[in-house]
């Protein structure tokens, strides 16, 4: 079609869809076109549409858009806009009505008056409305005797549960009331919503009540035309949502309503929504609007409505809280492989809930759980289940409770309506879900859209019908008219063996099949069909060619949500249920069925099978069509937004309609229409002529066009005919304009003229007196303004001097503020001062104070040490006398008496301390017991005032209309919450001192348990210490024994021998006579030894003791630590002893040396710190040399020992009692 410079035309847009545009310049290939946002396009003349320009003089809306001029989308488009903005929601499409949400509440259109006005006025006579497509199908079923329906589609918000409600609302206003038990069949299925709501709807993406089943309302008529009884049919309820759902969409809102219950949540012990998995896997918990509990409570009373008892309402519910506990178990893997069992403490918790809900053996619901049984004819095996498998495991049996559960209230809803039977007319009111197409498409939206491809071929046959029924009418020839079918699209989907269902059956079979595997073999088999398309990016998902658009499909979830298994365990558990309710919708299965633990049923195959039933019923029936539109996604009101709007046109399939009003005659005019729109055209012809018929084929001749046709009362005419008439009538229209203009123009120049000459005469004279005048007023404003000026002159130095005192009075008083403030503040610092002074003061005399004592601890340690030297030093001196032997034990018997002194000394000091310490024990007790009593004081202060928040918070809102109570109450509340915020940091400071005063009782009773311990180790080393006194004794007691045979031996020796002995005795050196000491026996006679062995013995050990000291002292001086729980030091120590043969020389000055290196590493400033480490080295190395001493015989056989090795056992036992002590 070519285009002039000036038509109007429509223009694709990406954002609004069309745009309203004009031509500007036509070139050959391109037409450059001015928007109406005032932006110039150049675009191919192929993608440009004709726009009427008489619509947009005339007020640019038809109540039916077959009138319209140009039968396009833009033009429906922008029909519904311009309607929409005038409150003018429903439109015709021929016999379809197009009703587009309002959002907003338009009572004069739907009360009783307006119902009297269509009652029984034809479609079409009176304005577009809902009320006139249920008169007609009320008034068809009446004359003709034949069932109808009604078919209300649309997407989630468009309005059709309302446009339901307004269809039953108007056929019980015709058909009269048929009264129930005091309520009309309408009123009950209307208070049935709520129920079916709350069980069947749920927040989508796009609308926040959105029915997820399909709803066929039947209405039964007698006879007479009145209403007689009714049922409600559902499918496809949506059961994947119950354990599956998708941020930000929401469970079925029966789950938020029965958590935000209140008493009846505590009393299935149900918590926040948040708390369950079936509902936190989105964190949408509250819809904008509506109260949970509220909701709660319009679903009991539309149960008590219905008829439910309160048994059964309380069994629903209770079955509703056992899905939640139920979808909290979780599984770990068992002991077995591919076993499972319930995770821990919290899964099995939900596991008793769910048992004890359901009324079910709680193990037998585990073992239905994680186990199934297979009966074979050998017997029944069982076999456990993975945690992957128990979980849906779990999920199938959470979807099987929900699904029969939905069933069981739309059966139970049918009762309580009641149904005719002998009825033969019906009314048909189908609520289904409209075409869907989302970022991700599942399993639903492709059993959605099938259904709506059904649907829609319904509709093309309903609309290709009509169009014939016109045509017919009108007696035109319409043999060659195209049908557009959809059946290749069907058979795609549902045809068998190779469609997808049936290829999606056949995966489901199969155990082990996966989406792959059923993607894959689907590609094989169908990979031909011009309508599937494999996707780019994935190898799984499939677009399908919708008549609505291209959708592409995500299989993942294909399998496992088309699988509907019959779980034997699970219909065996809940038949076992002591709840009638439960127990009546899972009755006991046949033999045939048990022999499978898992029985498959497919859910499209299902689904296609309701669907098949439900065209059968339509098929029977006459259709009516309503076709809703939501005009935008965010539920305002007069806001159109014309992307959506289309894509629900072309959804609802008004464009497909189109499509075939445009394969026919889309362009039909009665004859007087005609003639009036183009009898310009032959201006000839109209000068008395008034055969309408004759006109408009002399017009048409005279414009030689072949394709249209003469009916009886129109004429149709092809698409493109009426632009080409348009584009005509418009040239014919503009060379009248320009004449016209031509003429006009002149008469308005002269006029114009003489205007201008009589207004220059007046404008004259007039700016003279207005100067004379201005000179005056001047001169008048020039002596006032003198005055003026004095006065605000007065004013205006006034007014500073005021602001000047004022400034310096403000000056003053912020300079004698600061110096107080600061005055007071010097005074607190000084006193702050002071009380710090104190503190540390007090702290710096403590710690001097525990430093002195711990240096005098040190000195009398040391001097304790040089003691001991100096005795050790007497007792080597003394020890080759055979007299000091007694003295030496005396010497031991007191000290044996001295220790034990100390130790009854230290046993009572440390039973002092220890009552001491019970008793500060008992007063921190008691402090504890006090603060405790204080904190539960607290606690009950805090509960009691949250009391009595709760009672001023009623009493607030029962005198909401009292301003100044409220007011009042408020400050009141305020105070009392600042005093509860108060009490609870009281609480919360009381219960820190608390705990701090427990664990100072547990750091002193630990370090009572210690110094327990250190007390038993030291008796136990008195004891040891005293065995060795005992074994001394008995030795001395030996030594006394051979001193007496050696006296009695000398006096038989001659005295040369004697003086040699003695001075060979003289000569030896003290670690030689202590050999000679330990050496005889009473059995054996006394040998001489020769003095170079002697001499040779004392410098052996002497020297190698003096190169090894570097090496004892490197080691005592280093702090090695402990090495699997011992002392490293005392080891090596221990080691060099054995390898030096210290004990075989008898050579003790080593050890000597040891001791005294110990002493002067605990006399070094950091020895507080090292003194747990010495004690644990001394001691481990006192036992290390016990144990070698008792091996080689030393306190085994004291016949044999001499007071050397006393001299080594004692000073290495006094030299452990002195680190001990220090």
């Amino acid at each position: 079609m070519s285009y002039r410079k000036g038509s109007k035309v429509w223009v694709e847009e990406k954002g609004e869809g069309w745009l309203e545009a004009e031509v500007v310049d036509a070139k050959e290939r391109a037409v450059v076109v001015l928007t109406s946002q005032r932006k110039k396009i150049s675009v191919l003349p192929e993608k440009l549409l004709p726009r009427d320009t008489d619509e947009d003089l005339g007020g640019g809306h038809v109540d039916d858009m077959t009138k319209l001029t140009y039968l396009n989308e833009p033009g429906v488009l922008y029909n519904l806009k311009r309607r929409y903005a005038l409150n003018e929601i429903y439109t015709y499409t021929g016999s379809i009505l197009i009703a587009v949400n309002p959002f907003t509440r338009l009572p004069h259109l739907y009360n009783e008056y307006m119902m009297e006005q269509y009652k029984g006025v034809r479609l079409g006579d009176l304005s577009p409305h809902v009320f006139a497509v249920a008169d007609a199908s009320y008034r068809a079923m009446v004359n003709d005797s034949r069932s109808q329906s009604i078919l209300v589609s649309g997407e989630s918000g468009a309005g059709k549960t309302e446009t339901t409600k307004l269809i039953m609302r108007y056929l019980t206003y015709v058909g009269g009331r048929a009264v129930l038990d005091d309520r009309s069949v309408e009123q009950q299925v209307l208070e049935s919503n709520p129920l079916l709501e709350a069980f069947g709807n749920a927040k989508t993406i796009r609308n926040d009540n959105s029915s997820r089943f399909g709803k066929f309302v039947e209405i039964q008529f007698d006879k007479t035309g009145r209403i007689s009884g009714a049922a409600i049919r559902t499918y496809l309820l949506e059961r994947s949502r119950v354990v599956q759902i998708n941020d930000p969409e929401r469970n079925f809102h029966c789950f938020y309503q029965l958590c935000a219950s209140g008493k009846d949540a505590e009393l299935y012990k149900l918590g926040h929504a948040s708390t369950f998995h079936y509902l936190n896997q989105s964190k949408t918990y509250e819809l904008e609007g509506t109260n949970n509990e509220d909701e709660y409570w319009k679903t009991k009373r539309a149960m008590d409505i219905v008829g439910i008892s309160r048994s059964d309402q309380d069994a629903i519910f209770r079955t509703l809280a056992a899905i939640l506990h139920l979808g909290n178990i979780e599984f770990s893997p068992g002991k077995e492989s591919d076993s499972s069992k319930i995770k821990d403490s919290t899964s099995n918790f939900h596991l008793q809930m769910t048992a004890t809900l359901l009324m079910c053996d709680p193990d037998l619901l585990v073992s239905s759980l994680c186990s199934r049984s297979i009966h074979t004819n050998e017997g029944i095996i069982i076999k456990a289940l993975d945690c992957a498998a128990a979980v849906a495991n779990r999920d199938t049996l959470a979807k099987t409770v929900y699904a029969r559960l939905f069933d069981w209230l739309v059966e139970n809803i049918n009762k309580s309506i009641g149904q005719d039977v002998d009825s033969k007319a019906q009314i048909g009111v189908l609520d289904i879900y409209g075409f869907e197409s989302f970022k991700h498409n599942s399993f639903e939206q492709f059993c959605i859209n099938f259904a709506n491809e059904k649907l829609q071929q319904h509709f093309n046959e309903h609309v290709f019908k009509m169009e014939q029924e016109e045509y017919k009418s009108e007696k035109i020839n319409w043999s060659y008219i195209e049908f557009i079918d959809n059946q290749d699209m069907l058979d795609l989907i549902e045809k068998k063996p190779i469609g997808i269902i049936a290829l999606l059956d056949e995966a489901c079979m199969f155990p082990k099949s996966t989406h792959v595997t059923f993607a894959t073999k689907m590609f094989r088999n169908l990979s031909s069909h011009p309508r599937l398309e494999k996707t780019k990016f994935s190898e799984t998902d499939f677009s399908i060619s919708h008549y609505a658009g291209k959708v592409t499909y995500q299989t993942d979830s294909f399998l496992e949500k088309n699988r509907d298994y019959i779980v034997a365990e699970h219909c065996n558990l809940l038949s076992s249920s002591r709840c009638p309710l439960l127990s009546g919708l899972f009755t006991s299965l046949p033999e045939e069925s048990v022999r499978s633990s898992y029985k498959f049923s497919s859910v499209a195959s299902r689904f296609k099978q309701q669907l098949q039933a439900l065209m059968e019923t339509l098929s029977s029936t006459e259709p009516h069509y309503v076709r809703c539109v939501k005009p935008n996604s965010v539920n305002r009101p007069q806001l159109f937004e014309n992307q959506s709007v289309l894509h629900q046109l072309r959804c609802g399939g008004v464009l497909e309609a189109v499509r075939i009003s445009l394969a026919g005659y889309p362009t039909r005019r009665t004859y007087a229409e005609f003639v009036d729109r183009f009898g310009v055209l032959v201006p000839e012809l109209m000068l008395g002529s008034y055969d309408e018929r004759a006109l408009t084929e002399s017009v048409l001749q005279k414009m030689k066009l072949d394709n249209f046709q003469l009916g009886r009362t129109k004429v149709f005419l092809r698409a493109g005919q009426i632009a080409i008439l348009d584009v005509r009538r418009a040239e014919v229209l503009d060379n009248a304009a320009r004449r016209i203009q031509g003429r006009f123009r002149t008469f308005i120049a002269r006029k114009e003229f003489v205007k201008t000459k009589e207004a220059s005469i007046s404008v004259q004279a007039y700016c003279r007196g207005c100067f004379a005048r201005k000179m005056y007023k001047i001169m008048r404003e020039t002596a006032a303004a003198i005055i003026l000026q004095k006065h605000v002159r007065r004013l205006i130095v006034q007014r500073n001097y005021q602001e000047a005192c004022s400034a310096a009075l403000l000056i003053q008083s912020c300079i004698r503020g600061f110096i107080a403030r600061r005055y007071f503040s010097t005074i607190r610092e000084q006193k702050a001062a002071l009380v710090i002074q104190s503190f540390w003061r007090k702290r710096k005399v403590a710690m001097l104070f525990q430093h002195y004592k711990r240096a005098t601890i040190a000195i009398q340690c040391a001097w304790r040490q040089k003691l001991a030297r100096k005795e050790l030093r007497k007792l080597r001196m003394t020890a080759n006398e055979a007299g000091a032997l007694r003295e030496a034990k005396n010497k031991l018997e007191k000290k044996l008496d001295d220790l034990t002194l100390r130790l009854t000394l230290e046993r009572r000091i440390r039973a002092a301390g220890e009552e001491t310490k019970l008793v500060e024990i008992s007063k921190r007790d008691k402090i504890i017991e006090t603060l405790s009593a204080e904190c539960a004081a607290a606690k009950s202060s805090a509960r009691s005032e949250h009391d009595k928040n709760l009672l001023l918070q009623r009493q607030l809102d029962d005198s909401l209309g009292e301003i100044a109570m409220l007011r009042s109450n408020k400050i009141l509340k305020a105070e009392e919450e600042k005093q509860n915020s108060n009490l609870k940091n009281i609480v919360k400071s009381l219960s820190e001192k608390n705990s701090l005063l427990e664990n100072e009782l547990s750091t002193a009773r630990k370090s009572s348990d210690d110094t327990m311990e250190k007390l038993k180790d030291v008796e136990g080393k008195c004891t040891h210490l005293q065995q060795n006194l005992v074994k001394l004794q008995e030795k001395l007691t030996n030594l006394e024994n051979e001193n007496h045979v050696l006296r009695n031996k000398a006096f038989n020796i001659s005295p040369k021998t004697v003086s040699e002995k003695f001075s060979a005795s003289i000569g030896l050196p003290n670690s030689e006579q202590k050999h000679i000491f330990e050496t005889p026996t009473p059995t054996k006679h006394l040998a001489p030894i020769p003095h170079s062995t002697g001499t040779r013995r004392q410098k052996l050990p002497v020297e190698r003791h003096e190169g090894n000291h570097e090496i004892l002292s490197r080691c005592i001086k280093e702090n090695l630590g402990f090495k699997d729980g011992k002392p490293v030091a005392a080891c090596i120590i221990y080691k060099c002893l054995l390898h030096w043969r210290a004990f075989e020389s008898e050579r003790t000055a080593i050890f000597d040396h040891v001791i005294e290196a110990i002493n002067d590493v605990l006399k070094a400033k950091e020895a507080d710190g090292r003194l747990p480490y010495w004690l644990s080295n001394t001691s481990a190395l006192l036992c290390l040399l016990q144990k070698n001493l008792r091996s080689n015989g030393f306190f085994g056989t004291p016949s044999r020992r001499s007071a050397g090795s006393l001299g080594l056992g004692g000073r290495t036992g006094q030299g452990v009692v002195i680190l001990w002590h220090k």
